[in-house]
């Protein structure tokens, strides 16, 4: 299977992030009696009509370049990360999730029905593309997109940048009440920084700094409800500066921020999940290594095997992550964990704390 580097952006949520594209718009004459004659109809389109065209354009531009015949048949997620993210212009940002179609596996559908490709279900749960028809009107009409300059004196590979991963927290409903001095709800994403000035400026504004000693902050029923537990709402009526920030940030919900080189930030509720690196038995006590999650990183998987491939001359496989839609993991024959750390945190310069399973590795001496 032919695969090319993944700029691989998340799809599996539906926050609400822009594409660089719209940032920059022309601006308007200085002179209110001059008038644009010919304004960019892309302008008037939605955000939706404008995926919806971006979607499409990288499918086509996929079909018509990157995907041969002997690439079938394709694992649906495998073509969606190694081939149509790759198409995606410099500077623009791909995701399903704000396209009409909302979901691959639909627009894949619309795609069949116009007899472009024919999807099925080759195992349980996995799709695959098995057949296209390269000789369809609509690739061969279609016209490739010029690279942008600065891809053109340089080579259209770019060196892989791990991305910045910054941790958030989100404003659960129990805590709604504490934070809506602020401007902010149920549901809001907001930084440690600003969580410290929220509770600060609510101390103030409501007198609860301890007139005695400045180092301590009374409770009120809202601080109450939302900082103490149950069993210490009667007892506790004092609380230091820092034992109050902590157990403001222990009861937010986690959230993250995820930044790609020349991309929007990524913005996600939850934690993000690590690198994850097993080890398994095979047929005969033969010991594999399994890594899951590269996608989250930028990682493509294809690429990550290939290369482990050739460093650790053992064979690799690309196959559909258990449990995980739209998720690839790869096996390496033999333990590697060694030769698969040095890669993750030498090469792509992941922090360690976003790979688990390092310790997996043989130990010196011993035989893998």
């Amino acid at each position: 299977m032919r695969c090319l580097t993944l700029e691989r952006k998340e799809e599996e949520n539906g926050e609400d992030q822009q594409m660089c594209g719209e940032k920059t718009l022309p601006e308007a004459s200085e002179d209110p009696g001059v008038r644009d004659l010919n304004p960019d109809p892309a302008d008037s389109k939605t955000l939706q009509e404008q995926m919806d065209e971006l979607l499409q354009q990288c499918f086509l531009h996929a079909l018509k370049c990157r995907v041969k015949k002997t690439d079938l048949p394709l694992f649906t997620s495998a073509f969606l990360g190694s081939h149509v993210f790759s198409c995606c212009p410099e500077g623009r940002q791909l995701d399903i999730k704000k396209s009409s179609y909302k979901k691959l596996s639909k627009f894949l559908q619309q795609m069949q029905q116009e007899q472009i490709i024919q999807v099925k279900e080759l195992s349980k749960g996995v799709e695959s593309i098995v057949a296209m028809d390269w000789k369809h009107p609509r690739i061969t009409s279609f016209v490739i997109p010029e690279p942008s300059p600065t891809l053109q004196e340089g080579s259209r590979e770019q060196p892989y940048h791990p991305p910045h991963i910054k941790p958030l927290y989100c404003v659960p409903a129990s805590m709604s009440l504490l934070f809506q001095g602020s401007g902010h709800k149920k549901g809001s994403i907001v930084e440690g920084s600003e969580v410290q000035m929220i509770i600060i400026n609510y101390a103030k504004k409501n007198d609860l700094v301890d007139a005695d000693n400045k180092n301590l902050v009374h409770s009120d029923p809202i601080l109450c409800d939302c900082i103490l537990e149950k069993s210490e709402q009667h007892i506790v009526m004092k609380l230091p500066w820092d034992s109050l920030l902590t157990r403001c940030l222990e009861k937010l919900q986690p959230a993250y921020q995820v930044t790609f080189p020349r991309q929007e930030p990524i913005v996600k509720k939850g934690q993000i999940c690590p690198i994850d690196i097993t080890l398994a038995q095979r047929t005969s006590n033969k010991k594999v290594t399994v890594v899951r999650n590269l996608e989250a990183y930028g990682l493509d998987p294809c690429t990550v095997a290939a290369t482990l491939q050739q460093r650790c001359q053992a064979s690799t496989t690309v196959t559909p992550a258990p449990g995980a839609k739209d998720s690839l993991q790869v096996q390496i024959q033999g333990n590697q964990v060694h030769h698969l750390g040095r890669l993750l945190l030498e090469e792509y310069q992941l922090p360690r704390k976003h790979i688990q399973g390092l310790e997996k590795a043989p130990k010196p001496g011993k035989k893998k």
